[in-house]
């Protein structure tokens, strides 16, 4: 399938998803759909690694990841395309004839409930294409030298910041300043910072 990365192909993805009994297939697929409405960070591979154990399914984590992404890129294609979860279900049919008649009713019955709240989130989402910082780390450095200057003797605060992108993958951002332009960078967080406390 175009456009998802799994380690497996979709058959075997599908027949995996088939091994699952309805009310687990379902939690994941809830889940992915919450994640997919902004109601949660994440999706988390290890909670339905243990999840899909506690079942009495062991299937390796790549395995349980592809069913994520497989899953969490039909929804995402299913809101992009304004389906209905009776087209939902025809194109996943199409896509493979491994699909379990209760995994498609449950991936049904979820789109019905979910689906229009998926819509409008992703419909934001890509109007507001813009990360979210995780992390940021400083650090205070001294240039010494330089190719045109033997003593420079110049402090610089050099700024490394984790971004997640709206699909969830993680990236860094690194650049350098001086002092000043340190001073004023921390000086407008702090008035981002108050303001949001009226909020």
């Amino acid at each position: 399938m175009i456009g998802v990365d799994l380690s497996s192909d979709v058959d075997t993805v599908v027949g995996n998803i088939g091994k699952l009994p309805s009310e687990v297939f379902a939690e994941t697929c809830h889940e992915i759909l919450l994640h997919l409405q902004g109601k949660s960070s994440a999706v988390d591979l290890v909670e339905n690694c243990q999840r899909f154990q506690r079942a009495g399914i062991n299937l390796d984590w790549k395995s349980v990841q592809d069913i994520i992404r497989l899953l969490s890129f039909n929804f995402r294609s299913a809101a992009k395309s304004k389906l209905t979860a009776d087209l939902l279900i025809s194109k996943l049919a199409e896509a493979s004839c491994k699909w379990s008649k209760s995994a498609l009713q449950v991936v049904h019955q979820l789109w019905s409930e979910n689906g229009s709240l998926v819509q409008t989130h992703q419909e934001a989402q890509a109007m507001a294409t813009i990360g979210q910082l995780v992390d940021i780390q400083w650090k205070l450095g001294m240039a010494v030298s330089s190719d045109t200057c033997r003593s420079l003797n110049s402090p610089y605060i050099s700024i490394l910041m984790k971004i997640a992108d709206t699909s969830g993958e993680i990236s860094y951002k690194s650049f350098e300043m001086t002092v000043l332009q340190f001073q004023n960078f921390f000086r407008q967080f702090k008035e981002m910072a108050s303001v949001l406390e009226t909020v």
